[in-house]
């Protein structure tokens, strides 16, 4: 696996970063050689930050903790990635399929324009941060399976068989909701 690992507010940091690529190694047997992942390290208020994102089988596998230090941060991402993974097998399983057509915009293809503002916006909201992504044809279960990986509330894809803009989220009960826009 090739893994970036990069620094934010705080110096860097050689045994941080082989701390979490021997974490990372027990992925080995089952994840392409040439899987990238990124791995920002940021230190907060109460502690260190690990945002790890792993682009597995064109998909995304993202988690987000906070540690008392990096060290822990990292066992604590590494638990969540754990759970993402087997929840994303045994979803493949019950499909009968290996893979999914989903081919999921690169790293590259994200485009962050705006970092987030560490201001309290009580006052007045502003748009703190804009992304930009390719849309790829899917169908919704595929993009609610994409959402959970990543771990956010919501996802906007092409329907593969409507090629309109639909979003699916998670409910409050833990079903999901689909937009489907009407122009």
């Amino acid at each position: 696996m090739v893994v970036n690992v990069y620094f934010k507010n705080m110096r860097s940091s050689d045994r941080l970063k082989e701390n979490l690529e021997g974490k990372l190694q027990k992925y080995d047997k089952f994840l392409h050689p040439n899987t990238k992942a990124t791995a920002t390290f940021k230190m907060i208020k109460g502690g260190t930050k690990l945002d790890l994102v792993i682009y597995y089988n064109k998909n995304i596998i993202k988690a987000e903790e906070t540690g008392i230090d990096g060290t822990n941060a990292i066992d604590l991402v590494i638990d969540k990635i754990d759970l993402q993974l087997k929840k994303y097998k045994s979803k493949l399983n019950i499909k009968g399929t290996e893979s999914i057509r989903h081919e999921f915009a690169a790293a590259s293809d994200v485009e962050e324009i705006a970092e987030e503002s560490d201001e309290s916006a009580e006052d007045s909201q502003n748009i703190v941060k804009v992304k930009r992504f390719a849309l790829k044809p899917m169908s919704a279960e595929e993009a609610s399976l994409q959402m959970e990986l990543i771990g956010h509330q919501f996802f906007v894809f092409l329907d593969d068989e409507t090629e309109e803009v639909h979003v699916i989220y998670k409910r409050k009960d833990g079903d999901y909701g689909l937009i489907v826009p009407e122009i």
